[in-house]
């Protein structure tokens, strides 16, 4: 007897039937889905460790940590990255039993290449929902996957890459959730883009783009039912979207509102700043021009997906320009309004605040997920443009073949799709492509150099036998990516026969030391993209006659290390150094901070500024332990005037610093000059004010008591020579650094001698502070004191405008301060003023919302005392003013101490 379909027996055929039946239409996505997983796996093992692989593993357990009890608090550089995709990576090791080395990385790999696979699963699903075509849907996956530089990010890669796929999920739940229209839908939306906004925060732009669409659906709106399901779906959103992000982010849960904003602070001013290779110029990376990111973009992506992505773009736009005022009521324009801003909005902004960006674009790599549907919107207008079946079909087949010519140019550059270009540039003169960009900046290369060193020594064709890299080369994380015989036979030991691992295009100058490269008898093999370098091997230099020359001499600065200053190096030895002083170096970083004779070899705007170039190196990538001895050699790009050096112990701090100046006696001259005088004020350093310089003196003193940075506040004579951008602050910055710049340390004394503007100088505020904690020291004092003795003649002799803790008058133009029987302490906290013009016009523009300039001072940079009374005099601009308000606060927290407000003219003013 037969049973019947419908029975119960056949329901498990039933569901896999149904499942093989909704499935079947989309064979084509399917079979390139599992030939993209199956090329993966294939090529899983062929890419190293990079960059930030370490530290993305060492976030996710610092957080782990936190939440288990074993650590008090989170480093806020592991706590401001969330846990949306860290999180299940490091549980996923877990779960696979893998805890270090070789297992760890290619699990880390494997999953964030699945990721990607599933970002390209999206991006095929809403494209057939926005298309009705599964051709063109197949051909929008393919733009997502084949993106070269993507594709080698898409295996190392914990950042960006997971944000590039989650991207396009987010806007798939976009699409559905419009479409729907119901709490629910726009409820997943919200949990989307809380899990995008964990990963990155240019995630936000739905946060803003999601309830500025629902704005314009309550405004549309007639019936009363549906601005409250409009209120209530937004409503799901926002609070889904909040406490998925606050979930994912332990650093949130101790205080969120004050975290959240330092979260959004560590974020909008990132603390890295690398110089940059790009057009042939170093910018330093906040400083790029405006057309870096769009340059990056077109030069690095697949020719054939630009062009149709640019077609479908302008397509968007002139629908949108042709439906004017009712574009935002058209759902579908509307979506396709919102894919376009998601592009267009990061640039823009990028652009416009000069957002922190370097490798290239990846920071934007998200904006290649709708890119890739703008592509198929192109592919599909160019198609109906055509007309005709035949020249539809030959459309279709010119970008199947630009996506065949794409996979082709990926295989053809395996495993080094990092290093991308398009035809767009020059890539067939030889080494010219890397003078112009950075060719690899997250050293994938560096397993295949440990690759090919093991080739070479298996037919002993070379004699090195260990490895060291100049400055996280990520030698030893990659020696652990190998399998474990090849492991086994390589070792990073600091040794004279050692082969060196050098970047020569990743960050220029800030990897290593040399102007170009090693000489061309040292090096042993290149790596080459397009028939340029993005890596080399070479051998150590000859380390035994750099000790016999710095044996010969006497050291520049004496230390744990000696330093040894040549025309060419700067050389450091210990000895005796034991193996112990050999493992601390090899935890240690070591900085150099060069200060140039001549400063036209500062390069880029960074090094223009500080006045000085700063190298940071491992020991073992430029030294060697033989015969009880430590020896390093670092290459010098130019002649110095002065250099710094430090070590830096991991987790430990700094363990020593010394600095040198090559001829200080310029310094004993200005030291003998001054110290017959009276300092114009004396604090941790008297200060002394010359015709053209200040000069700080400490006695006694070492170089550690220099290496806070100073502040320095002029205040001019007349406000007009000040620079346009300090002339609302009433005084010039000019800050700096280090006392090596324009001082030297000498006898135990501490001297610097730091140029004085050419203009006037009135006043002058300077001091000490460190960086997160506040001032070590502060002194100021008048150039001029009988400016203010004037202003109090002229200021007494009326009326004040009004009384309180102190008298305020009119006198010449100005506003001055008086307080008889003054005490310092009196004059210590800030004072306010807000000067409120006749006419609004005459404010500066950023300060016509407020209705008010604003002229806040300190005592000390407008005032001085004398004769025990306090006199502060602060000029007034030139325009008609209404009313004023003054007044003194105490600083962070704008408790005012007391406050005067009165017209311009009124000699009876109310007083608060």
């Amino acid at each position: 007897m037969t049973q019947s379909l419908s029975s119960p027996a056949f329901g498990p055929v039933r569901r896999w039937s149904a499942i093989a039946g909704a499935l079947a239409p989309h064979w084509g996505a399917l079979l390139a889905l599992t030939l993209f997983l199956a090329g993966g796996l294939a090529v899983l093992d062929d890419y190293g460790v990079t960059i930030d692989e370490v530290t993305e593993a060492e976030t996710a357990a610092q957080n782990f940590r936190y939440l288990a009890g074993d650590a008090p608090a989170l480093p806020e550089i592991h706590a401001i990255y969330g846990m949306a995709f860290k999180g299940p990576l490091l549980l996923a090791e877990r779960a696979l039993g893998v805890a270090e080395g070789r297992g760890v990385y290619l699990s880390r790999h494997l999953l964030t290449h699945l990721f990607y696979l599933a970002g390209g699963l999206f991006a095929y699903l809403l494209a057939a929902r926005l298309f009705g075509s599964r051709l063109l849907a197949l051909f929008a996956m393919l733009v997502f996957l084949l993106h070269p530089r993507l594709y080698g990010h898409s295996f190392v890669n914990h950042k960006d890459i997971p944000f590039f796929a989650m991207f396009a999920v987010a806007l798939f739940l976009a699409h559905r959730a419009f479409r729907r229209d119901t709490p629910a839908a726009f409820a997943l939306l919200g949990v989307g883009v809380g899990v995008l906004v964990n990963l990155r925060v240019a995630g936000l732009i739905f946060f803003a783009a999601v309830p500025a669409m629902r704005a314009f659906d309550f405004a549309f709106a007639e019936a009363r039912e549906e601005r409250k399901r409009v209120l209530l779906a937004t409503g799901a959103f926002a609070l889904a979207g909040m406490l998925t992000f606050f979930a994912l982010l332990p650093y949130l849960w101790v205080d969120p509102i004050a975290r959240a904003g330092r979260w959004w602070t560590l974020f909008a001013s990132h603390p890295v700043y690398p110089i940059e290779l790009f057009r042939g110029t170093r910018y330093v990376s906040t400083d790029f021009p405006a057309e870096y990111v769009p340059v990056w973009l077109s030069i690095t992506s697949p020719p054939f997906a630009l062009l149709l992505g640019l077609a479908g773009g302008a397509a968007v736009l002139a629908w949108g320009y042709k439906a004017r005022g009712g574009a935002l009521r058209n759902t579908r324009l509307r979506f396709w309004l919102l894919t376009t801003g998601c592009i267009a909005s990061p640039v823009a902004f990028a652009i416009l605040f000069d957002t922190t960006l370097f490798n290239g674009w990846r920071q934007l790599y998200f904006l290649w997920a709708p890119f890739s549907l703008l592509a198929a919107l192109g592919l599909r207008r160019l198609a109906l443009t055509l007309g005709g079946r035949r020249l539809r079909r030959a459309a279709y087949g010119a970008a199947g073949a630009g996506a065949a010519a794409t996979l082709v140019s990926m295989v053809l550059l395996h495993p080094n799709e990092q290093a991308h270009f398009n035809a767009f540039v020059d890539r067939v003169a030889p080494e010219h492509l890397r003078t112009q960009y950075a060719m690899d900046y997250w050293r994938n290369p560096m397993r295949q150099a440990l690759e090919w060193l093991l080739d070479q020594r298996a037919s002993a064709s070379v004699n090195a036998h260990s490895l060291s890299e100049h400055r996280g080369g990520m030698i030893e994380e990659n020696i652990a990516m190998l399998p474990r015989k090849e492991r086994d036979r390589l070792s990073t030991s600091p040794d004279l026969e050692a082969a060196v691992l050098v970047h020569e295009n990743a960050r220029p100058r800030f990897i290593n030391a040399y102007e170009g490269e090693a000489p061309p008898e040292r090096i042993l093999h290149r790596i080459k993209a397009y028939g340029n370098t993005i890596a080399t091997l070479e051998r150590k230099q000859d380390l035994r006659s750099a000790h016999e020359r710095a044996a010969a001499s006497e050291p520049a600065i004496r230390s744990q290390f000696d330093l040894y200053l040549e025309s060419d190096a700067v050389v450091y030895v210990k000895e005796p150094c034991l193996e112990t002083d050999v493992a601390l170096s090899r935890r240690s970083e070591y900085s150099l901070w060069l200060v140039p004779e001549n400063s036209g070899d500062l390069v880029g705007e960074g090094e223009t500024w500080q006045g000085f170039r700063r190298i940071y190196f491992k020991f073992p990538g430029y030294g060697a332990w033989f015969d009880g001895k430590c020896v390093a050699s670092v290459p010098l790009p130019y002649s110095v005037a002065a250099i710094r050096a430090s070590q830096d112990i991991h987790r430990q701090g700094r363990a020593w610093e010394g600095e040198y100046r090559v001829n200080f006696e310029e310094y004993q001259d200005i030291y003998e000059q001054v110290r017959g005088e009276e300092p114009n004020a004396r604090a941790v350093f008297d200060v002394y004010a010359t015709d053209d310089a200040l000069v700080y003196v400490k006695e006694p003193c070492s170089s550690a008591q220099t290496r806070d940075p100073f502040f320095l506040h002029l205040i001019p004579e007349r406000a007009g020579d000040l620079p346009e951008e300090r002339r609302r602050h009433g005084f010039d910055n000019l800050d700096f650094e280090l006392l090596l710049l324009w001082g030297a340390v000498f006898d135990g004394k501490c001297v610097a001698s730091v140029p004085l503007p050419e203009y006037p100088i009135a006043g002058v505020k300077t001091g000490q502070f460190i960086r997160g904690e506040g001032q070590v020291w502060r002194a100021a004092f008048s150039t001029n004191p009988e400016i203010y003795r004037d202003a109090y003649e002229a200021a007494i002799s009326v009326e004040p405008v009004a009384r309180s803790a102190f008298d305020i008058h009119y006198a010449d133009g100005a506003l001055v301060y008086v307080k008889e029987s003054c005490d310092p302490a009196d004059a210590d906290a800030r004072f306010f003023l807000h000067i409120v013009p006749e006419r609004a016009r005459d404010l500066p523009e950023e300060r016509r919302d407020a209705g008010f300039d604003n002229r806040d001072f300190d005592f000390f940079s407008n005032g001085v005392r004398f004769d025990g009374r306090c006199v502060a005099a602060v000029s007034l601009p030139e325009y008609p003013i209404a009313s004023i308000q003054t007044g003194q606060f105490i600083s962070g927290g704008w408790m005012r101490i007391w406050s005067a407000e009165f017209a311009a003219g009124e000699t009876r003013p109310a007083l608060e």
